[in-house]
């Protein structure tokens, strides 16, 4: 079986993307990914604002491992 990994992805270069979450199902890393708050725009919570402040723009999205 096949598990998936969430990268979360800035769109600056100066911040590395990095991982996550490790050993997810496909199903699981498509449920996290589609959470409003696994991206800056459409994130509410506290520390995601703080995050885009910070860095800038960026998103959760999953890769195979």
């Amino acid at each position: 079986m096949s598990t998936y990994r969430i990268v979360r992805m800035y769109f600056s270069h100066d911040v590395s993307n990095h991982v996550i979450k490790r050993g997810l199902t496909l199903e699981e890393a498509q449920a996290h990914c589609k959470d409003p708050e696994t991206s800056s725009k459409t994130c509410t919570n506290s520390h995601g604002v703080r995050r885009t402040r910070r860095h800038g723009p960026w998103f959760d999205g999953y890769e195979a491992e």
